[in-house]
Protein backbone atom coordinates (compact mmCIF):
# COMPACT_ATOMS: atom_id res chain seq x y z
CA UNK A 1 0.00 0.00 0.00
CA UNK A 2 1.23 3.74 -0.78
CA UNK A 3 2.00 5.70 2.07
CA UNK A 4 -0.65 8.08 1.53
CA UNK A 5 -3.09 4.84 1.88
CA UNK A 6 -1.28 3.91 4.70
CA UNK A 7 -1.85 7.25 6.55
CA UNK A 8 -5.45 7.60 4.79
CA UNK A 9 -6.18 3.70 7.07
CA UNK A 10 -4.90 5.20 9.68
CA UNK A 11 -6.33 8.39 9.78
CA UNK A 12 -9.98 6.87 9.11
CA UNK A 13 -8.91 3.96 12.47
CA UNK A 14 -8.38 7.09 14.73
CA UNK A 15 -4.17 5.85 15.18
CA UNK A 16 -3.20 9.36 14.47
CA UNK A 17 -4.83 12.34 13.86
CA UNK A 18 -4.54 16.69 13.50
CA UNK A 19 -6.16 18.91 15.88
CA UNK A 20 -8.35 20.63 13.76
CA UNK A 21 -11.34 21.40 15.60
CA UNK A 22 -8.91 22.63 18.60
CA UNK A 23 -6.80 24.78 16.18
CA UNK A 24 -10.16 26.51 14.45
CA UNK A 25 -9.44 30.30 15.68
CA UNK A 26 -6.52 30.09 13.34
CA UNK A 27 -8.52 29.33 10.49
CA UNK A 28 -11.56 31.25 11.48
CA UNK A 29 -8.82 34.06 11.75
CA UNK A 30 -7.79 32.84 8.17
CA UNK A 31 -10.89 32.91 6.66
CA UNK A 32 -11.78 36.55 8.46
CA UNK A 33 -8.50 38.02 6.76
CA UNK A 34 -9.24 36.54 3.22
CA UNK A 35 -13.02 37.36 3.65
CA UNK A 36 -12.30 40.64 4.38
CA UNK A 37 -9.48 41.25 1.61
CA UNK A 38 -12.55 40.16 -1.14
CA UNK A 39 -15.35 42.20 0.42
CA UNK A 40 -12.47 45.52 0.16
CA UNK A 41 -11.63 43.89 -3.76
CA UNK A 42 -15.53 44.32 -4.79
CA UNK A 43 -15.86 47.23 -3.10
CA UNK A 44 -12.86 49.62 -4.18
CA UNK A 45 -12.27 47.89 -7.43
CA UNK A 46 -15.62 45.94 -8.55
CA UNK A 47 -16.32 43.18 -10.76
CA UNK A 48 -14.65 43.41 -14.78
CA UNK A 49 -18.66 42.56 -16.07
CA UNK A 50 -18.26 41.01 -19.32
CA UNK A 51 -19.85 42.70 -22.44
CA UNK A 52 -23.08 40.56 -21.64
CA UNK A 53 -23.82 42.20 -18.73
CA UNK A 54 -22.81 45.86 -19.97
CA UNK A 55 -24.08 45.47 -23.74
CA UNK A 56 -22.07 46.47 -27.22
CA UNK A 57 -20.39 44.59 -29.81
CA UNK A 58 -18.07 41.37 -30.62
CA UNK A 59 -16.03 41.18 -33.90
CA UNK A 60 -14.49 38.20 -34.88
CA UNK A 61 -12.44 38.28 -37.29
CA UNK A 62 -11.03 35.26 -40.41
CA UNK A 63 -8.66 32.59 -39.61
CA UNK A 64 -5.15 33.20 -39.09
CA UNK A 65 -4.88 36.79 -38.58
CA UNK A 66 -1.30 38.17 -38.88
CA UNK A 67 -2.19 41.26 -36.72
CA UNK A 68 -1.11 40.68 -33.41
CA UNK A 69 -3.25 41.26 -30.26
CA UNK A 70 -1.53 44.39 -29.17
CA UNK A 71 -2.40 45.80 -32.52
CA UNK A 72 -5.59 44.96 -33.07
CA UNK A 73 -6.51 46.35 -29.55
CA UNK A 74 -4.85 49.81 -30.29
CA UNK A 75 -6.85 49.13 -33.72
CA UNK A 76 -10.19 49.03 -31.82
CA UNK A 77 -9.79 51.36 -29.47
CA UNK A 78 -8.72 54.57 -32.15
CA UNK A 79 -12.27 53.28 -34.05
CA UNK A 80 -14.69 53.15 -31.15
CA UNK A 81 -13.20 55.59 -28.78
CA UNK A 82 -13.81 53.02 -26.10
CA UNK A 83 -11.43 50.26 -24.08
CA UNK A 84 -11.43 47.05 -26.16
CA UNK A 85 -11.03 43.43 -24.90
CA UNK A 86 -8.85 41.38 -27.47
CA UNK A 87 -8.65 37.38 -27.67
CA UNK A 88 -6.30 35.47 -30.32
CA UNK A 89 -8.50 32.15 -30.80
CA UNK A 90 -7.48 28.41 -31.30
CA UNK A 91 -7.88 29.12 -35.34
CA UNK A 92 -5.54 32.64 -35.56
CA UNK A 93 -8.77 34.85 -35.49
CA UNK A 94 -9.41 37.12 -33.28
CA UNK A 95 -11.98 38.06 -31.48
CA UNK A 96 -12.79 41.71 -30.62
CA UNK A 97 -14.91 42.90 -27.66
CA UNK A 98 -16.32 46.48 -27.48
CA UNK A 99 -18.41 47.85 -24.73
CA UNK A 100 -21.23 50.29 -24.69
CA UNK A 101 -21.85 51.47 -28.52
CA UNK A 102 -24.94 50.97 -30.72
CA UNK A 103 -25.68 49.49 -34.05
CA UNK A 104 -24.72 52.73 -36.12
CA UNK A 105 -21.53 53.15 -34.38
CA UNK A 106 -20.91 49.31 -34.81
CA UNK A 107 -21.07 49.72 -38.85
CA UNK A 108 -17.93 52.33 -38.69
CA UNK A 109 -15.91 50.09 -36.89
CA UNK A 110 -16.69 47.30 -38.45
CA UNK A 111 -15.40 49.12 -41.91
CA UNK A 112 -12.89 51.42 -39.90
CA UNK A 113 -10.87 47.37 -38.53
CA UNK A 114 -11.38 46.19 -42.39
CA UNK A 115 -9.37 49.07 -43.36
CA UNK A 116 -6.51 48.30 -40.62
CA UNK A 117 -6.34 44.75 -40.53
CA UNK A 118 -6.50 44.49 -44.36
CA UNK A 119 -8.94 42.48 -44.81
CA UNK A 120 -12.77 42.40 -46.51
CA UNK A 121 -15.59 43.79 -44.30
CA UNK A 122 -17.82 41.03 -45.04
CA UNK A 123 -15.62 38.37 -43.81
CA UNK A 124 -15.72 40.63 -40.31
CA UNK A 125 -18.69 38.51 -38.09
CA UNK A 126 -20.23 41.86 -35.86
CA UNK A 127 -22.34 41.00 -32.98
CA UNK A 128 -24.92 43.26 -31.24
CA UNK A 129 -25.23 42.31 -27.24
CA UNK A 130 -27.56 44.24 -25.53
CA UNK A 131 -27.19 44.34 -21.48
CA UNK A 132 -30.57 43.29 -20.74
CA UNK A 133 -29.90 39.63 -21.55
CA UNK A 134 -26.93 39.79 -19.71
CA UNK A 135 -29.25 41.07 -16.86
CA UNK A 136 -31.78 38.53 -17.17
CA UNK A 137 -28.93 35.50 -16.77
CA UNK A 138 -28.18 37.08 -13.66
CA UNK A 139 -31.45 37.62 -12.38
CA UNK A 140 -31.95 33.99 -12.85
CA UNK A 141 -28.91 33.20 -11.69
CA UNK A 142 -29.62 35.08 -8.15
CA UNK A 143 -32.79 33.29 -8.17
CA UNK A 144 -31.65 29.95 -8.85
CA UNK A 145 -28.92 30.47 -6.02
CA UNK A 146 -31.44 31.56 -3.20
CA UNK A 147 -33.37 28.84 -3.81
CA UNK A 148 -30.58 26.38 -3.61
CA UNK A 149 -29.63 28.13 -0.46
CA UNK A 150 -33.34 27.60 0.62
CA UNK A 151 -33.32 23.46 0.20
CA UNK A 152 -29.98 22.89 1.52
CA UNK A 153 -30.91 24.43 4.55
CA UNK A 154 -34.32 22.25 4.68
CA UNK A 155 -32.52 19.34 3.72
CA UNK A 156 -29.63 19.49 5.88
CA UNK A 157 -31.68 20.54 9.26
CA UNK A 158 -34.04 17.71 8.35
CA UNK A 159 -31.01 14.70 7.11
CA UNK A 160 -28.77 16.33 10.20
CA UNK A 161 -29.28 19.10 12.17
CA UNK A 162 -30.68 22.63 12.24
CA UNK A 163 -26.59 23.03 13.41
CA UNK A 164 -24.98 21.61 10.39
CA UNK A 165 -27.37 23.28 8.41
CA UNK A 166 -26.35 26.91 9.51
CA UNK A 167 -22.63 25.51 9.39
CA UNK A 168 -23.10 24.28 5.39
CA UNK A 169 -24.51 27.38 4.39
CA UNK A 170 -21.90 29.61 6.22
CA UNK A 171 -19.32 27.50 4.40
CA UNK A 172 -21.11 28.04 0.80
CA UNK A 173 -21.04 31.68 1.64
CA UNK A 174 -17.43 31.57 2.77
CA UNK A 175 -17.43 30.08 -0.77
CA UNK A 176 -18.78 32.44 -2.79
CA UNK A 177 -17.54 35.19 -0.96
CA UNK A 178 -14.25 34.27 -1.94
CA UNK A 179 -14.50 32.98 -5.51
CA UNK A 180 -16.18 36.45 -6.17
CA UNK A 181 -13.56 38.42 -4.46
CA UNK A 182 -10.68 36.61 -6.57
CA UNK A 183 -12.28 37.83 -9.85
CA UNK A 184 -12.35 41.60 -8.53
CA UNK A 185 -9.00 41.48 -7.53
CA UNK A 186 -7.33 39.77 -10.18
CA UNK A 187 -9.76 41.21 -12.82
CA UNK A 188 -11.05 38.16 -14.48
CA UNK A 189 -14.10 39.23 -16.81
CA UNK A 190 -17.40 38.05 -15.50
CA UNK A 191 -19.24 36.47 -18.33
CA UNK A 192 -22.49 33.80 -18.27
CA UNK A 193 -19.97 31.21 -18.27
CA UNK A 194 -18.64 32.55 -15.13
CA UNK A 195 -22.15 32.71 -13.31
CA UNK A 196 -23.14 28.82 -14.35
CA UNK A 197 -19.74 27.54 -12.96
CA UNK A 198 -20.41 29.63 -10.04
CA UNK A 199 -23.30 27.85 -9.48
CA UNK A 200 -21.78 24.66 -10.20
CA UNK A 201 -19.33 25.00 -7.22
CA UNK A 202 -21.88 24.96 -4.54
CA UNK A 203 -22.18 21.01 -5.09
CA UNK A 204 -18.62 19.97 -5.08
CA UNK A 205 -18.25 22.31 -1.75
CA UNK A 206 -21.79 20.65 -0.55
CA UNK A 207 -20.47 17.62 -1.53
CA UNK A 208 -17.59 17.34 1.07
CA UNK A 209 -18.95 18.77 3.44
CA UNK A 210 -22.13 16.30 3.92
CA UNK A 211 -19.36 13.58 4.05
CA UNK A 212 -17.40 14.24 7.33
CA UNK A 213 -21.41 15.24 8.78
CA UNK A 214 -22.36 11.88 7.58
CA UNK A 215 -19.57 10.48 9.62
CA UNK A 216 -19.65 12.84 12.49
CA UNK A 217 -23.42 12.07 12.80
CA UNK A 218 -22.53 8.51 13.00
CA UNK A 219 -20.30 8.65 15.68
CA UNK A 220 -22.04 10.90 17.60
CA UNK A 221 -24.45 8.64 18.43
CA UNK A 222 -25.20 8.37 22.29
CA UNK A 223 -22.05 10.65 22.78
CA UNK A 224 -23.57 11.23 26.02
CA UNK A 225 -23.70 7.64 27.27
CA UNK A 226 -19.96 7.89 27.57
CA UNK A 227 -17.19 9.57 29.52
CA UNK A 228 -14.27 9.47 27.18
CA UNK A 229 -14.57 12.11 24.59
CA UNK A 230 -15.87 15.07 23.58
CA UNK A 231 -18.27 16.66 20.92
CA UNK A 232 -14.95 18.65 19.75
CA UNK A 233 -12.74 15.37 19.96
CA UNK A 234 -14.98 13.28 18.13
CA UNK A 235 -15.67 16.01 15.12
CA UNK A 236 -11.83 15.95 14.86
CA UNK A 237 -12.03 12.11 14.37
CA UNK A 238 -14.86 12.72 11.79
CA UNK A 239 -12.64 14.70 9.74
CA UNK A 240 -9.42 13.16 10.18
CA UNK A 241 -11.15 9.90 8.93
CA UNK A 242 -11.93 11.37 5.55
CA UNK A 243 -9.10 13.51 5.15
CA UNK A 244 -7.58 11.67 2.70
CA UNK A 245 -10.94 10.89 0.89
CA UNK A 246 -11.56 14.83 0.63
CA UNK A 247 -7.98 15.55 -0.90
CA UNK A 248 -7.96 12.27 -3.41
CA UNK A 249 -12.04 14.05 -4.87
CA UNK A 250 -10.64 17.38 -4.75
CA UNK A 251 -7.18 16.82 -6.59
CA UNK A 252 -9.43 14.43 -9.06
CA UNK A 253 -12.36 17.36 -9.57
CA UNK A 254 -9.25 19.86 -9.98
CA UNK A 255 -7.31 17.88 -12.86
CA UNK A 256 -9.59 18.14 -15.42
CA UNK A 257 -10.86 21.44 -14.62
CA UNK A 258 -7.72 22.46 -14.55
CA UNK A 259 -7.05 20.84 -17.89
CA UNK A 260 -9.81 22.78 -19.16
CA UNK A 261 -8.77 26.28 -17.93
CA UNK A 262 -4.62 25.96 -19.16
CA UNK A 263 -5.11 23.48 -21.76
CA UNK A 264 -8.74 24.87 -23.22
CA UNK A 265 -8.27 28.18 -22.44
CA UNK A 266 -4.75 29.14 -23.38
CA UNK A 267 -4.06 27.00 -26.52
CA UNK A 268 -7.42 26.36 -28.30
CA UNK A 269 -8.27 29.97 -27.19
CA UNK A 270 -10.49 31.70 -24.41
CA UNK A 271 -14.66 31.71 -24.88
CA UNK A 272 -17.05 29.62 -22.51
CA UNK A 273 -15.20 26.59 -21.73
CA UNK A 274 -12.55 29.08 -20.47
CA UNK A 275 -14.80 31.00 -18.11
CA UNK A 276 -16.71 28.21 -16.57
CA UNK A 277 -13.19 26.26 -16.00
CA UNK A 278 -11.91 29.33 -14.22
CA UNK A 279 -14.41 30.03 -11.56
CA UNK A 280 -14.66 26.42 -11.23
CA UNK A 281 -10.89 25.93 -10.41
CA UNK A 282 -10.95 29.15 -7.90
CA UNK A 283 -14.57 27.48 -6.49
CA UNK A 284 -13.55 23.95 -5.77
CA UNK A 285 -10.43 25.16 -3.61
CA UNK A 286 -12.07 26.99 -1.83
CA UNK A 287 -14.53 24.38 -1.27
CA UNK A 288 -11.84 22.05 0.00
CA UNK A 289 -11.03 24.45 2.70
CA UNK A 290 -14.25 25.52 3.64
CA UNK A 291 -15.58 21.79 4.41
CA UNK A 292 -12.02 20.90 6.48
CA UNK A 293 -11.30 24.03 8.12
CA UNK A 294 -14.30 25.60 8.69
CA UNK A 295 -17.67 23.81 8.47
CA UNK A 296 -17.42 21.20 10.78
CA UNK A 297 -15.14 23.33 13.32
CA UNK A 298 -18.34 25.56 13.09
CA UNK A 299 -20.67 22.48 14.10
CA UNK A 300 -18.19 21.65 17.29
CA UNK A 301 -18.19 25.46 18.19
CA UNK A 302 -22.39 25.53 18.36
CA UNK A 303 -22.70 21.67 19.69
CA UNK A 304 -20.26 22.87 22.40
CA UNK A 305 -22.40 25.61 23.73
CA UNK A 306 -25.80 22.81 24.26
CA UNK A 307 -25.91 22.28 28.29
CA UNK A 308 -25.61 18.44 27.43
CA UNK A 309 -22.41 18.80 25.61
CA UNK A 310 -20.67 21.29 28.16
CA UNK A 311 -21.87 18.66 31.00
CA UNK A 312 -20.58 15.87 29.34
CA UNK A 313 -16.69 18.06 28.30
CA UNK A 314 -16.98 18.69 32.13
CA UNK A 315 -17.48 14.69 33.00
CA UNK A 316 -15.05 14.19 30.46
CA UNK A 317 -12.43 16.53 31.94
CA UNK A 318 -12.74 15.42 35.62
CA UNK A 319 -12.54 12.04 34.77
CA UNK A 320 -9.23 12.87 33.38
CA UNK A 321 -7.76 14.91 35.87
CA UNK A 322 -9.33 11.95 38.28
CA UNK A 323 -6.79 9.44 36.31
CA UNK A 324 -3.58 11.33 36.19
CA UNK A 325 -3.80 11.75 39.65
CA UNK A 326 -4.08 8.37 40.47
CA UNK A 327 -0.70 7.96 37.39
CA UNK A 328 -4.01 5.71 35.28
CA UNK A 329 -2.75 5.92 31.49
CA UNK A 330 -5.57 8.76 29.99
CA UNK A 331 -8.05 7.89 27.29
CA UNK A 332 -6.51 10.03 24.52
CA UNK A 333 -8.00 11.36 21.91
CA UNK A 334 -7.50 9.97 18.20
CA UNK A 335 -5.47 13.99 17.30
CA UNK A 336 -3.36 13.26 20.62
CA UNK A 337 -2.04 9.76 19.28
CA UNK A 338 1.41 10.55 17.41
CA UNK A 339 3.12 8.57 14.64
CA UNK A 340 4.12 5.80 15.35
CA UNK A 341 8.40 6.18 15.78
CA UNK A 342 9.27 4.41 12.03
CA UNK A 343 7.12 7.03 10.89
CA UNK A 344 7.52 9.72 12.86
CA UNK A 345 9.49 12.14 10.78
CA UNK A 346 11.92 15.39 12.52
CA UNK A 347 8.92 17.88 13.83
CA UNK A 348 5.68 15.80 13.73
CA UNK A 349 4.52 15.86 17.34
CA UNK A 350 4.21 19.63 16.71
CA UNK A 351 1.86 18.72 13.82
CA UNK A 352 -0.22 15.63 15.89
CA UNK A 353 -1.70 16.93 18.76
CA UNK A 354 -4.06 16.67 21.08
CA UNK A 355 -5.62 18.78 24.12
CA UNK A 356 -3.01 20.25 26.05
CA UNK A 357 -0.93 18.77 28.57
CA UNK A 358 -2.95 15.39 27.99
CA UNK A 359 -0.49 12.63 27.48
CA UNK A 360 -0.49 10.84 24.46
CA UNK A 361 -1.10 6.78 24.43
CA UNK A 362 0.40 4.94 21.62
CA UNK A 363 -2.03 1.91 22.54
CA UNK A 364 -4.15 1.14 19.07
CA UNK A 365 -7.56 1.70 19.28
CA UNK A 366 -7.29 3.48 22.12
CA UNK A 367 -7.99 6.46 20.55
CA UNK A 368 -11.10 5.78 18.69
CA UNK A 369 -14.98 7.48 19.78
CA UNK A 370 -17.42 4.81 20.64
CA UNK A 371 -21.03 5.45 20.96
CA UNK A 372 -21.09 2.12 23.36
CA UNK A 373 -21.47 2.85 27.09
CA UNK A 374 -18.18 2.46 29.02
Amino acid sequence: MSKLGTLGARLHRGEIGYDFVGKRKIWYAISILITITAILGLTVRGLNMGIEFQGGAVFTTPKHMSASVTQAETYAQDASGHDAIVQKLGDGSLRIQIAGIDTDKSDQIKDQLSKDLKVDSENINADLVGPSWGDQIANKAWEGLAIFMVLVVIYLAIAFEWRMAVAALVALIHDITITVGIYALVGFEVTPGTVIGLLTILGYSLYDTVVVFDSLKEQTKDITKQTRYTYSEVADRSINGTLVRSINTTVVALLPVAGLLFIGGGVLGAGMLNDISLSLFVGLAAGAYSSIFIATPLVADLKEREPQMKALKKRVLTKRAQAAAKGEPLDAPASAVPLDDDDEPEGAAAAVVGPRNQPASRNRGRGRPSGKRR
